[in-house]
């Protein structure tokens, strides 16, 4: 499963953008899939995730009230709508699909990983 994740930018504080991760090969439909972001030096943090369903979902303290994960499985889509943009959410932000259908905070539970979008907020 190859995913891409795509909207990454450069925003204002106080701005919005939407990110969104697609496979175009295969669907991903029955999994789990999770967002992830990495600023420079610094480790690979959890940032969002939804079953798949679209029902469950799961938030980092400090995405919740901010960002919006969703789902369209039938366009094999999941988006991250990030509100209320800060410097500090600069980052590379990665989606990556888990091993089961469950959201998940973990690393570990995800298999596969896709090329990241750079989402740049100047203060």
């Amino acid at each position: 499963v190859q995913l891409q994740a795509s909207g990454g930018g450069l925003v204002q504080a106080g701005g919005s953008l939407r990110l969104s991760c697609a496979n175009s090969k295969r669907t991903f439909s029955n999994n789990g899939v999770g967002w992830f972001r990495q600023a420079p030096g610094k480790e690979r943090d959890f940032v969002a995730s939804i079953g798949w369903k679209g029902v469950n979902t799961y938030y980092s303290d400090f995405a919740k009230g901010r960002f919006t994960t969703s789902r369209d499985n039938s366009k094999n889509t999941v988006f991250l709508q990030m509100n209320s943009l800060k410097p500090e959410d600069t980052a590379v932000y990665y989606c990556a699909a888990a091993r089961s259908s469950s959201p998940s905070a973990s690393l570990n539970a995800y298999r596969y990983w896709g090329q990241g979008t750079l989402v740049t907020v100047s203060s």
